[in-house]
Formats: structure tokens, C-alpha cells, sequence
């Protein structure tokens, strides 16, 4: 009799999931739309290359999509560390290589990659603007190579398309300098962090040229910027915020002083970020301590202790993968449920921190 009682539970339990998600996809974009299952998490990989950036999403669906690739040479460094976290998550290809822009730190390991694993399309902002810097002309006309001598999809990023992940929404927010012109479902509210905010003057490097994601899987937003710079941010938050609030920030430019304005940081007012900076690179303390006043954060990781935040600008050792003096390519993994429960990570103390869904 009891097991009856609970299928027959289970069954208005199911049916009342798939009238909700039909009637949310009847009601515009939104998470309700996919199907996804509560079990199984999007997992992110947050590689240390020293400084650069590599951060790799694989959804539920087992897709792949890896942003970035860290610096060239090194004897492959930063290309065996993405690996070691390809082979973790089971991977034996890479569904989408996402290309910010093409800086060295960012694009220079792609040679490195292609030759140690097939990627089935690369997504960039097309040629590179910063033209008058040789060492971003010639990583980028490596990166043209490997595209060029694949069989793989080159996939040309702007404002609004969406990547074809099964069961989250993947949308591109900025591109070669472009942005979104609507807000994304469910943003477009006055931000009230706009009033007496400075302008900044405009960015003419390939940072500004950045290629933006945010993905939805269920209750989370993540949201990878690249590098891009202040002047694009504003643009992005005020007078609306276009991008809404958001769970998981990949904090931009490796936590340097050039992004991450409080305009833009409060105005999204993330739950947990992730700082992917280097030793000697990123963490400026004016960014940290914007992060850490951010009105919804429970806790900011940093892939290195920085040395230019020092003793009072860096976070407690638990919550930094690679300590002072260390080069040990530990990395941060972050799994997202979709009813906004966060788990991260940190492979230096084998430790992980839950963060329960919000209530918000």
C-alpha cells in the first residue's frame, strides 16, 4: 500500500514538473525551459596557468565548453594542465574552444591543445584589433593556423547568439567591442549603483574586444567577462543593469585594477567568485575590496595568493589554491546544481565548501 501511495505521489510529482516547465517555455526564455536533472551538476574547472586564463564547463549532457587556453611554451604547462582536467571530467574531445580575445595569456596555449586533444569548433571575435602589438599579431596568427589546418566549426562571436549547449542557455554578451542591446530575460532594472559613478575613458586593447558569456543551468547564472575593461561594463550596467544578478563571477582580468568597477560588481552582486589570477598578476586591492563589499558574496577563491594584495588584500589560505611561493597548478572546481546549490572545490586542500541554494 505504501509503495503505491508513492508512486502514485511520484507521478503528480513528475506531472507537475513538465506542466511547469511548459508553462514557463510558454512564457519566454528562462531556466524553466531545459531539462535538467537536480542530481547532476554543470561542473567548472578553474585551471591555474599562472596569471592567464583556462576555465573549462562541462554540462550535465557531458558538452564541453573551454574558454581560453593560458600562455604558449613553458613545455606545455598550461596545456597539460587543462588536459589533466579533460581527463578528470572524462573528456576525450573539446566541444567548443571559446577564444576572449587574443592576448597571449589566453590564446597562447591553443598550439599547445590542438595538438594533444580534437576540438570541434573554435569561437572568437574575429581578426585581431590590436595591431600595432607584435607578440598579440603573432599569438593570434598561431591561433589562425590551428584553425585554419582543422576540420573543426570557426564560429564568429556577436552580441546575443547562444552556444548549442543541451540543457542551459549559453548567451555571447560581448564581442569585438559590441554589446548586448536588450537586457537578458529577466534583467533591465535601474541600477541603483549608477548614481555619481565615474566614466572611464575608452579601452583601444583587445581587452575591451573581449568575448562575453552568461550561462543559466537551472537557478544559476555564471557570468565570464574575459578581460573586459570598465568603459564596456558601464555600458552593460547603466542606466540598466542588462545582465541581472548573478550566482558565479569569473572575475575579470585576473582581478586587476582595469575591470571589475563597483558599478558592475554590485550591480550583478554575485554569490561566490572566482579570482583567476597569478602570483605576480591580478588581485589589485582596490578590485579585491570591491568584491568583498559586493552586497550578496559568501566567498571569493583566488587561484593564487597575490602578491600585490599582500597580508591584508588576500583571502584566507583555504580558499586559495596555490599558497604564497607555490606554482603547484592546483585548480578550483565549482559544481552548479540547478536549484542554486554551489559546491567548490579547492584540489591543494582536497576540501570542499557547500553553499546552500539561496532564498532569494
Amino acid at each position: 500500500m505504501g509503495r503505491s501511495i508513492l508512486q502514485f505521489t511520484g507521478k503528480i510529482a513528475a506531472g507537475a514538473l513538465l506542466l511547469a516547465g511548459l508553462s514557463a517555455s510558454a512564457q519566454g526564455p528562462s531556466y524553466r525551459r531545459h531539462r535538467f536533472s537536480i542530481a547532476k551538476p554543470l561542473t567548472v574547472y578553474f585551471m591555474d596557468v599562472e596569471g592567464g586564463q583556462s576555465t573549462l564547463f562541462v554540462t550535465p549532457s557531458h558538452q564541453s565548453l573551454l574558454i581560453d587556453t593560458g600562455w604558449p611554451d613553458h613545455n606545455g604547462r598550461d596545456a597539460k594542465r587543462i588536459m589533466a582536467a579533460a581527463k578528470q571530467a572524462g573528456l576525450d574531445h573539446i566541444d567548443y574552444l571559446l577564444i576572449t580575445h587574443f592576448h597571449t595569456d589566453h590564446v597562447g596555449g591553443v598550439p599547445n591543445l590542438a595538438a594533444r586533444i580534437p576540438i570541434r569548433a573554435f569561437i572568437d571575435h574575429g581578426p585581431n584589433r590590436e595591431t600595432n602589438d607584435a607578440v598579440t599579431e603573432q599569438g593570434w596568427k598561431k591561433y589562425e593556423a590551428v584553425v585554419a589546418g582543422s576540420h573543426a566549426k570557426h564560429i564568429l562571436a556577436h552580441p546575443g547568439m547562444t552556444i548549442p549547449l543541451a540543457g542551459l542557455t549559453a548567451t555571447i554578451v560581448s564581442a569585438d567591442g559590441n554589446l548586448i542591446a536588450s537586457p537578458l530575460p529577466g534583467a533591465g532594472q535601474a541600477n541603483p549603483y549608477c548614481k555619481g559613478a565615474p566614466t572611464y575613458p575608452a579601452d583601444h586593447t583587445e581587452n575591451a574586444r573581449s568575448t562575453g558569456i552568461v550561462m543559466q543551468y537551472g537557478k544559476v547564472r555564471l557570468i565570464d567577462l574575459g578581460d573586459l575593461t570598465k568603459d564596456k561594463e558601464m555600458q552593460l550596467m547603466c542606466p540598466v543593469n542588462k545582465l541581472g544578478q548573478i550566482e558565479v563571477y569569473v572575475v575579470s582580468h585576473h582581478g586587476w585594477f582595469h575591470s571589475s568597477s563597483a558599478v558592475f560588481v554590485d550591480g550583478i552582486a554575485p554569490r561566490v567568485a572566482v579570482m583567476d589570477n597569478g602570483k605576480d598578476k591580478g588581485g589589485s586591492p582596490s578590485v579585491w575590496d570591491i568584491i568583498e563589499k559586493s552586497p550578496r558574496l559568501e566567498q571569493l577563491w583566488q587561484l593564487h595568493y597575490s602578491d600585490e594584495g599582500g597580508q591584508k588584500h588576500n583571502v584566507a589560505a583555504p580558499y586559495i589554491a596555490n599558497l604564497t611561493g607555490g606554482s603547484d597548478g592546483h585548480y578550483i572546481r565549482l559544481s552548479a546544481y540547478p536549484d542554486g546549490r554551489l559546491v567548490v572545490f579547492n584540489s591543494r586542500t582536497g576540501k570542499s565548501t557547500n553553499y546552500p541554494a539561496s532564498a532569494h
